[in-house]
């Protein structure tokens, strides 16, 4: 049955909706010999589809796996980088990292810490990452300074970037130290460095980003303790259903 090529590409575990597109982009994708273009369909029963050359295949495709990671600081929210950082996948046994089509949804900046999600199921990291879905996401940031409650509701309320308005968020003071504030912020929305450039553009810079949740997946998972940063653990059957009746709660 024909479909475009990077859903092919992500159903089955080779990369991410997003990554098939950069492939198909960087001319490393072809169809019977030819290179592939954006929007071109394919039968991966009747064509044969190459990646780097080499045949993809689709006679086994990996198991489904879903995973919750605590990402330490200093670690990229993606499958490679050009400039050797170390990645996400770097946190993984090589069995689960290597051929399986393991990929981050969504990101993290390389200086914030918590709760992301890891899978190979293509169409649920295109849900997630659709800009219809709107899963709520807990962090607690450490800002500069004391943003007075003005400030809080101009946040709140949405906030321009790129010409564009941020949708409402929930802000909320935890504690005030010496020389800065610790808010709880859940956001419906994930634009890149949302929560950083925000608080660098209302003039209360932040200090530290940490994602508690996502949703209801929370680093501290009920009588099996807290994640340690670096460490993993497959997601619950239930957590799996709480994504999926999310996705097609904004499915149109």
């Amino acid at each position: 049955m024909e479909a475009r090529l990077q859903k092919i590409l992500s159903q089955w575990g080779i990369a991410s909706r997003r990554e098939a597109e950069e492939m198909i982009k960087a001319s490393r994708v072809r169809v019977n010999g030819e290179l592939a273009h954006m929007g071109q369909k394919a039968d991966p029963e009747r064509d044969t589809i190459t990646v780097d050359g080499k045949p993809v295949s689709f006679v086994q495709r990996p198991a489904l796996m879903y995973l919750l990671l605590h990402k330490p600081t200093g670690v990229v929210t993606t499958c490679e980088d050009q400039q050797g950082r170390p990645t996400v996948l770097d946190l993984l046994p090589k069995q689960i990292s290597s051929g399986k089509g393991i990929h981050p949804v969504g990101r993290l900046d390389v200086d914030s810490t918590g709760a992301l999600i890891l899978t190979n199921d293509g169409d649920l990291t295109f849900g997630l990452t659709h800009p219809s879905h709107s899963i709520p996401k807990r962090y607690r940031v450490l800002v500069k300074g004391h943003p007075p409650q003005e400030v809080l509701q101009m946040w709140r309320q949405g906030v321009v970037l790129e010409e564009r308005k941020t949708r409402p968020a929930q802000v909320r003071v935890v504690e005030k130290l010496a020389n800065s504030t610790c808010l709880e912020i859940i956001l419906k929305e994930g634009r890149n460095r949302q929560i950083r450039r925000i608080a660098e553009q209302l003039g209360y810079p932040v200090i530290k980003l940490h994602r508690t949740a996502i949703g209801s997946i929370q680093l501290q998972t009920p009588g099996k303790g807290y994640l340690a940063e670096g460490e993993y653990r497959h997601l619950e059957e239930f957590e799996i259903r709480f994504l999926k009746k999310a996705i097609a709660a904004n499915s149109y």
